[in-house]
């Protein structure tokens, strides 16, 4: 049961996450608190002590000031930090954080690209009756959940808690 929780309960989240924030430009507070409390909850149940359990939170917190600061500075969005952080605890304080951290860096900059030539050729788009989010061509910003699922799903299969399911399935 554990180990279907660790390979449901985090890219599940992320996937609706990515979809809210290209249709709404939103994340929903509750997918974030989800990550949480799951893995305040699956983390002892995967066999992860109280010191690692601490680092994964540690690491949390860490980015969870790294995003304040550019949450402040008006360069990222609240539900954006939020998700990152809780994905973070997810992560732990391990290769696979800094692992997933650059392909959210990789994925927002593709992700911004195609944003803004999709903004560019937006009558092109919309008289060829190709649907697109209409919100795309609207909104100041960028959905950077999508960002933020895509590095989940590529860095998730090496972080220490699906490390530790595949290891209990074997």
């Amino acid at each position: 049961m554990t180990e279907a929780a660790i390979f449901v309960i985090f890219p599940l989240c992320l996937a609706f996450a990515a979809f809210s924030d290209l249709f709404t430009m939103t994340i929903p507070n509750r997918v974030s608190a989800i990550l949480l409390g799951a893995f305040v909850l699956v983390a002892p149940l995967a066999g992860l002590g109280i010191a690692a359990i601490g680092v994964h939170l540690a690491a949390g917190v860490i980015v969870f000031f790294s995003c304040f600061a550019l949450f402040a500075l008006n360069i990222m969005g609240g539900g954006d930090a939020k998700l990152l952080t809780a994905s973070a605890v997810w992560f732990g304080f391990s290769t696979p954080l800094f692992e997933f951290l650059i392909y959210v860096s990789i994925f927002g900059g593709l992700l911004t690209l195609l944003i803004l030539a999709l903004r560019s050729y937006e009558n092109t788009i919309l008289a060829s009756g190709f649907r697109v989010p209409h919100l795309l061509f609207t909104a100041k910003k960028v959905p950077y959940g999508i960002a933020i699922a895509l590095g989940g799903f590529v860095a998730y299969p090496s972080s220490p808690l699906m490390q530790a399911a595949l290891a209990q399935s074997h």
